[in-house]
């Protein structure tokens, strides 16, 4: 229950946030919505001895604001007073680097200057945004304790062997860091890092030797990650919140059970989780790899007395290699991996169920071998890493390296052996399958293979690591409902499974029917004529924008070739308006778009999906939103082809259960790129007859913003 004192505080940091600022309007969507988490968070069951309490939901609350509610002030004012009162940490999430950075260099300092709430918080990164001293220094030293491996399978980071100019680029890193005039933050160096460059000088948990490391106290991950200790508010990504769960959690972030999650833009939370539980390997690398696994192992066995475990990792390593070989060797006589049809990379979806006759006992084999080499290669990390403590000089020095190497192999054992896993696993009865696909590449005169397998669904996966774990959680976005019910919502994320969670959807802040209309063009076919759809859109798009007003435009196109194809049949004087997103950078585009509209002329912007969420043009910048055709996502990517495949062997329709929902959401997304603020006004017109002719079309229309109509 929600105390007197914290409902006593909350109301004074409210009220102090009102009074400091001039002109501030009063919102009732935010007051409830700052109610609504309090309470929620306030039901928090605490631990009773060793147990976790059983969890079912009581303090997760979802809650959709639409925009102008203002709801990082609300999540910030109620999940800082509750996490500080209840010894909690509270960690908020997002799915976008933009907010990220909105929410410590904006809105957090905002709130504990205008509220006089003494939150402090941090961004907490992965640790593949920060360099490795050790790794830095290594390859930057005058001398080197030689290569312990040849080659060093470090080197399989490159796809060539480096230049001049790379290992000077290196070196300058090492300098910047040595003096101390850059942090190692790979975000706050003064320049552009290359990718592969930056696999350099960066670590993972595998190869990172941990407290053993003689950097230890002046690496920037870990301090980074001690400063989250000493602070209120960790603000992170969907990515590496996820990460740390699958890891058991407060692994990377502070342990769930003493903490409240705020997770914003929640609408991305679901597809995040089935890409954080996927896993993958390229058949070539990896043969590279595993080939190297017995000079590795030979090399330890000069500093160890493990000669059992060093044999049984050759053995595992060995026989890795001769699965593998074998399996490639099905894979080359695979007719749908052979290209014939012209596709350069062409795709095996296995089909759900048991695996073909052939693949099933190979796979087997490929688990046990992976799942065993996996286990004594960080077998034998634990046994380097306790022959450090009775090691010095030389001995230490090469210890240190064999660790560091041996990381390297533990970091690529890892998603050989998920895959496999994945692989063989049979779902219970009902429960969604696994996808499973191959795809091939030609490199030089041979094929490598991408082996890849993919939870359909990551509800179980996030139902057991981080609801049933959590001390409390928001989930909050301008859209979280489909056509207008959060059904879908609770299902992707296994929320469903928590029966006591609440669902919340506020009033939004602006006057639909007096800010906005909505035009419904009377096509003259269907977007399923896609020829005869484009030459509609170039015909009524004349007819829909006035150049003469000096105002701007937001067309959205679910298809590039559509987008591509409209804007080089527009008329010249339309075509000179036009500004086609990808033929330029995101921000000069926009700076364009908006320079022309503060000039006096019109401005049209082609976008994908990327400008329907996220994007705001204020003002003039953006009067009128068209909508090509509803959009409808294809699921033509493995994952979405099994998962459609399973929802029809169940009898279901993954159309209506799946498409026209997420449809739903994406198109309420789009449409909010026009009312932004209470002063915004405008047009939304979306050219897609099926909004009026199919019984779905009437339920998304009806999902809308309640547009005048005209």
């Amino acid at each position: 229950m929600l105390t007197d004192l914290e409902k006593d505080a909350i109301r004074h940091h409210y009220q102090t946030l009102a009074t400091a600022l001039p002109g501030f309007k009063p919102r009732p969507s935010q007051r409830r919505m700052i109610a609504e988490i309090a309470n929620a968070l306030s039901r928090c069951k605490e631990r009773d001895g060793d147990e976790l309490p059983e969890r079912e939901g009581e303090s997760i609350l979802a809650v959709e604001g639409p925009t102008g509610v203002g709801k990082s002030v609300a999540y910030l004012i109620a999940g800082g007073v509750m996490a500080k009162n209840r010894a909690k940490k509270l960690i908020v999430s997002s799915a976008t680097v933009a907010l990220q950075e909105q929410l410590v260099n904006r809105d957090l300092p905002f709130v504990v200057e205008h509220s006089e709430l003494p939150l402090t918080y941090a961004l907490a990164k992965g640790r593949g945004r920060y360099a490795c001293p050790y790794r830095l220094f290594q390859l930057t030293a005058d001398s080197t304790q030689g290569e312990l491996l040849a080659p060093d399978p470090a080197a399989a980071l490159w796809e060539r062997k480096p230049e001049a100019a790379e290992l000077a680029a290196i070196k300058a890193l090492a300098d910047a860091f040595y003096y101390k005039t850059w942090n190692g933050d790979r975000d706050d160096y003064p320049e552009m890092i290359d990718d592969a460059l930056w696999l350099r000088v960066t670590n993972d948990r595998h190869g990172c030797l941990k407290a053993a490391c003689p950097n230890r106290p002046e690496c920037p991950f870990y301090i980074a990650r001690d400063a989250l200790e000493n602070v209120d508010v960790v603000v992170t990504n969907h990515d590496l919140l996820l990460a740390d769960c699958a890891m058991g959690g407060g692994v990377i972030l502070p342990a769930p059970e003493q903490s409240f999650y705020c997770i914003d833009e929640a609408h991305h939370l679901s597809k995040k989780a089935v890409n954080q539980f996927a896993a993958d390997f390229q058949s070539g690398p990896t043969l590279g790899w595993l080939d190297k696994v017995a000079t590795l192992a030979s090399h330890a066995d000069t500093l160890l007395d493990k000669h059992e475990l060093v044999d049984l990792l050759i053995d595992s390593a060995a026989a890795s290699i001769e699965h593998l070989t074998q399996f490639i060797a099905v894979l080359d006589g695979i007719e749908a991996l052979s290209g014939n049809d012209g596709d350069d990379e062409p795709t095996w979806l296995l089909p759900a169920g048991p695996l073909p006759e052939g693949v099933d006992q190979l796979a087997a084999n490929l688990q046990l071998t992976s799942a065993a080499l996996e286990k004594q290669l960080e077998q034998l990390s634990d046994a380097l890493a306790e022959a450090r403590k009775d090691k010095s000089g030389g001995d230490m020095l090469l210890i240190d390296r064999l660790s560091s190497e041996l990381g390297f192999f533990i970091s690529r054992a890892e998603p050989f052996a998920a895959v496999w896993t994945l692989f063989v696993t049979e779902p219970e009865d009902k429960a969604p399958p696994i996808a499973r696909w191959i795809t091939a590449r030609a490199v030089g005169n041979r094929r490598d293979y991408r082996v890849s397998a993919s939870p359909v669904s990551a509800a179980g996966s996030l139902a057991s690591t981080l609801w049933r774990k959590a001390a409390g959680a928001v989930l909050t976005s301008a859209t979280l409902r489909s056509l207008n019910s959060f059904d879908l919502l609770l299902r992707q994320t296994g929320l469903v499974w928590l029966p006591e969670t609440s669902t919340l959807a506020l009033d939004s802040p602006f006057d639909f029917a007096h800010q906005g209309e909505l035009y419904l063009p009377p096509l003259a076919v269907s977007p399923k004529d896609a020829a005869g759809h484009t030459a509609e859109i170039v015909k009524w798009l004349p007819r829909l924008v006035d150049l003469s007003q000096p105002n701007g435009t937001l067309m959205l196109f679910s298809s590039r070739r559509q987008m591509e194809e409209v804007a080089d049949r527009l008329p010249p004087e339309f075509a000179e308006r036009v500004l086609v997103q990808g033929t330029l950078p995101k921000s000069k585009l926009l700076a364009r778009h908006l320079e022309a509209v503060a000039d006096g002329r019109a401005s049209l912007i082609f976008g994908l999906d990327s400008f329907a969420e996220g994007l705001d043009l204020p003002g003039e910048a953006c009067v009128h939103v068209i909508i090509a055709k509803l959009p409808f996502a294809m699921p033509d990517d493995p994952v979405g082809l099994t998962l459609s495949k399973w929802i029809e062997s169940q009898g279901g329709n993954p159309f209506i259960e799946l498409s026209v929902p997420e449809a739903s959401v994406k198109l309420i997304q789009a449409v909010g790129r026009l009312i932004r603020t209470e002063s915004d006004y405008g047009r939304v017109s979306i050219l897609d007859t099926r909004l009026k002719t199919a019984a779905y079309g009437k339920k998304i229309l009806a999902a809308l913003p309640p547009f005048r109509r005209i």
